[in-house]
């Protein structure tokens, strides 16, 4: 299965990724070998690192290790392929550019329906491979078009967060339909339900979301398949499982989270009365 990672921090840090250690936290290793991809934020623009092959043996991913990039807003994506051969067109994050600024979107479940939803096509967005993944990232970017203007005028978070969360609740009708999506500012996360390993049944949670200080000293977060460094700043992880033994929270099916420089600045959902 799809499996998501992102990392949202108040300064940049070094996210260290196995994804092939990561992918074996939700599934049988066969689950990596359609492809998979990195979106490490530069300002307004991204260092994108994708693949078609498989993600335990890929010397892009040795590439990566290796060079310990650093950045204050993450996303990777390890794909099983459902709609769309495994083909490098079709390896998330998608990115797309809006307003002078790079968006990103990676998408874990499976929307059949997507091809006739009217309200999802897009005049100025088209889809470059195959996927129902796409043609979704397509359809939210032809409304976020009409909020971004320059790239010095970035809109207000709560109008944003109100946009991705009507356009979730869409997607969300067709299938399963966890997303991260980004804009360079905040981190968007959509968590609705995936298909439990153990069971076999598409049930919530279908992400869960870490929230870290780590102290002037440098202590981070370490996980199997997963270690961040940086010193003195607040760091919120979001994944598609835990990724350590710490306490990770779960989202509410449906429930959209806005993370910016490492904290929650809103949610909205069922469950979005409770504490940040």
């Amino acid at each position: 299965m799809c499996e998501l990672f992102g990392l949202s921090s108040n300064l940049p840090a070094t996210a260290s990724l196995s994804l092939s250690r990561l992918a074996q936290h939700g599934g049988p290793p066969t689950s990596i070998r359609d492809g998979w991809g990195v979106a490490y934020y530069e300002s307004n623009d991204v260092r994108l690192i994708i693949d078609a092959g498989s993600a335990d043996d890929s010397d892009w991913l040795r590439f990566v290790g290796q060079h310990e990039l650093r950045s204050d807003l993450v996303m990777a994506h390890i794909r099983k392929a459902t709609m769309g051969a495994p083909t490098y067109r079709n390896a998330q994050p998608f990115v797309r550019e809006l307003a002078g600024r790079t968006h990103s979107f990676a998408h874990n479940g499976c929307l059949p329906g997507i091809l006739e939803a009217t309200t999802l096509q897009s005049r100025r967005f088209s889809p470059v491979g195959e996927t129902d993944s796409e043609l979704a990232f397509c359809g939210l970017l032809e409304r976020l078009a009409a909020i971004w203007t320059t790239p010095d005028n970035i809109p207000l978070l709560e109008e944003r967060l109100e946009m991705v969360s009507t356009f979730a609740a869409e997607i969300r009708e067709m299938g399963p339909a966890n997303f991260l999506y980004s804009d360079g500012d905040a981190l968007f996360a959509h968590g609705d339900r995936r298909k439990n390993a153990a069971t076999g049944k598409v049930t919530a949670p279908g992400l869960v979301y870490l929230q870290h200080h780590c102290s002037p000293a440098g202590a981070g977060i370490s996980g199997d398949g997963l270690t961040v460094t940086g010193a003195d700043q607040n760091i919120s992880i979001v994944a598609s499982v835990p990724l350590t033994a710490e306490p990770w929270q779960a989202f509410t099916e449906g429930e959209v989270i806005a993370f910016r420089a490492g904290r929650i600045e809103g949610r909205r959902g069922i469950d979005a009365a409770r504490k940040n």
